[in-house]
């Protein structure tokens, strides 16, 4: 007998408050019999944390566990063998919810499944909230208006190519900052856009933090990113 295989959906958890995770996504989550999640080598996983309420009592959970380690083989390895787990259950006609913090498609984790799993089953896609724009609203900044350039840098990238993107847009993310705080601090001292820069962490949680980019802590933890603005639009500036 034929078994149909079963579909696996790329969930965005948002950027942490469990209200800004879509109906759809908890709706989903809240259906399907195997829910996988990515975690880390000790402690809770963030995104299962946030959808907790929606996972049925039976589901089968897989967590996928990512060390925080440079390099790119030690992970490639283990979404090679959650693939082929997932796979498994796909195949056996359970559906899959991965859910991934923020919105999946945007420096989200599950991609490298998808790369893996869109040519074996079918795959569908529930957006979230980025934390890109979940910053945006606790710091009541929009990102950027009319003509102006919005550029997303990733704060491991060296100074130089930082400082050349900062000086050909208006507007400027940098997430993932965690130790290069110091430096970029430094950078963007430098850059004269200290007084444009707005720093934020953990955007929507109960500990959020929102201030002056001169003011932020000497730590940053990984859930922050600083918000830049030099464009011209009078509402903005």
């Amino acid at each position: 007998m034929n078994i149909k295989k079963g579909r696996l959906f790329g969930v965005g958890t948002g950027p942490g408050d469990p209200e800004l995770v879509t109906r759809k996504a908890w709706r989903i989550v809240s259906e399907v019999s195997v829910v996988a999640y990515p975690a880390p080598d000790s402690g809770d996983s963030f995104s299962r944390q946030i959808m907790a309420d929606a996972i049925r009592p039976d589901a089968i959970e897989v967590p996928i566990v990512i060390p925080m380690v440079s390099g790119r083989a030690p992970a490639q390895a283990i979404y090679d063998a959650a693939a082929e787990t997932l796979l498994d259950h796909l195949n056996a006609g359970r559906d899959v919810a991965v859910l991934c913090e923020g919105d999946p498609l945007f420096y989200g984790s599950f991609m490298y499944l998808l790369a893996r799993l869109r040519d074996e089953v079918e795959v569908e896609m529930i957006a979230g909230v980025s934390s890109l724009v979940a910053s945006a609203s606790a710091a009541l900044r929009p990102l950027a208006a009319r003509m102006d350039v919005l550029t997303v840098l990733a704060a491991p990238l060296d100074n130089d190519r930082l400082r050349d993107a900062m000086a050909a847009s208006e507007s400027v993310v940098i997430i993932k900052l965690g130790r290069h705080l110091d430096r970029l601090r430094a950078l963007i001292a430098d850059q004269g856009l200290m007084d444009h820069a707005i720093y934020i962490s953990h955007a929507s949680l109960p500990h959020q933090q929102v201030m002056p980019l001169k003011d932020a802590p000497i730590d940053a933890p990984y859930f922050s990113m600083i918000l830049i603005y030099k464009g011209s639009d009078p509402w903005i500036a």
